[in-house]
């Protein structure tokens, strides 16, 4: 865990390439093992901002035990500076949402993640 879900309306040329990118740099980024980090990336042209198809971009990220508003505040300039330079979104066209849901709500491997490392 942790899972991150991408929305933009940017078509990437070659988005294998960018999700095995995007995946490593948020392993690096949220100190979780790269075994444990789920990415997708969805292309929705039809995403708007302010009314506009300018580049612009939604990102989910579900992840255990490392989610708090100072970590938070870290994570989200680095995610815009991230994607500003391979997306090309500027800073004001995006949205990060940030969810814990404890590990006993994570299912994984035939259990839970409250098994597997202990409840909090």
């Amino acid at each position: 865990m942790p899972a991150l879900e991408l929305k933009t309306n940017v078509k990437l040329a070659d988005p294998k390439a960018f999700i095995q990118e995007f995946s490593l740099f948020s392993a690096n980024l949220l100190k979780k093992p790269h075994a444990y980090i789920s990415v997708s990336y969805t292309y929705n042209e039809f995403l708007a901002w302010e009314g506009t198809f300018e580049p612009a971009f939604l990102l989910n990220i579900t992840s255990l035990d490392n989610l708090n508003a100072e970590s938070n505040e870290g994570f989200s300039k680095d995610l815009f500076d991230f994607f500003e330079k391979h997306l090309g979104v500027k800073d004001n066209r995006g949205y990060i949402t940030f969810f814990d849901p404890g590990r006993e709500n994570i299912g994984h491997a035939h259990t839970t993640f409250g098994t597997i490392f202990g409840r909090k």
